[in-house]
């Protein structure tokens, strides 16, 4: 009876080992996933109203961002931590329309709705064509900036695609490089904590991500759609 109980002592040990090893990794992964999201972007046929109705669901006003020169959108930006945010983008009433389509669908939205996303990213121009080589076309690599209300010019290079990758479930690529990221300017109050998709072919999706080493949760669903999961001052949210 006393060699029973001294061969499950150890194996009891064992098994909370492993349980609290397979919780630290899942607590890593988690880490990485989230740390790879450089911003979330909420279109909306009508910037105003973007911004009302994410304050009514989040309980934060977002702060002006800038104007798009050239593309015809301006945003508003909410922080999510320290190097991620929420932008919101819509038509910008003091430019002209511009000759092409605004970014992200904006032209076709009737409400507004989380688009896309940003992941972090360096050489882009690598980024593109390794994802060419896998048959994912992120588009171009493209120069951007905008002015902040306080006159400090933000710079920054994105993949620039004509439609939205997989209806925006696959993200576009961000560097910033040596501008400041924009989330460590905004005021706090509210915190991402999870960001996961639907979409119709989760297999081909989930492929598609591995080739382009990044991960996103990943549900069946009838269209593409991301949602995102916030800690806010009125509780948890989603955003859709």
């Amino acid at each position: 009876m006393s060699n029973m109980r001294m061969l499950v002592i150890p194996i009891f040990a064992m098994a909370v080992f492993l349980l609290a090893m397979a919780s630290n990794a899942g607590t890593n992964n988690e880490a990485v996933r989230m740390s790879r999201i450089d911003h979330l972007v909420y279109a909306t046929p009508d910037l105003a109203a973007g911004v009302e109705r994410v304050e009514k669901l989040l309980g934060v006003r977002a702060v002006p961002g800038g104007q798009h020169p050239g593309g015809g959108t301006r945003n508003a930006l909410i922080g999510l931590g320290d190097q991620v945010y929420l932008e919101i983008i819509g038509p910008d009433p003091e430019q002209a329309k511009p000759a092409g389509p605004r970014r992200f669908g904006i032209d076709a939205l009737t409400a507004p709705r989380l688009v896309t996303w940003a992941a972090k990213g360096a050489d882009l121009d690598r980024i593109v064509e390794d994802a060419r080589r896998n048959g994912i076309e992120l588009g171009r690599v493209q120069a951007g900036s905008r002015r902040r209300p306080d006159g400090v010019m933000l710079a920054w290079k994105l993949t620039v695609s004509p439609t939205l990758t997989e209806g925006g479930v696959v993200p576009f690529f961000i560097d910033w490089g040596a501008t400041p990221h924009p989330a460590t300017s905004l005021p706090k109050g509210c915190t991402l904590v999870g960001l996961r998709a639907e979409h119709p072919d989760v297999e081909r999706v989930r492929e598609m991500m591995r080739a382009l080493s990044l991960d996103l949760p990943l549900n069946p669903g009838p269209a593409a759609a991301l949602v995102a999961t916030i800690s806010t001052p009125r509780g948890t949210v989603d955003l859709r």
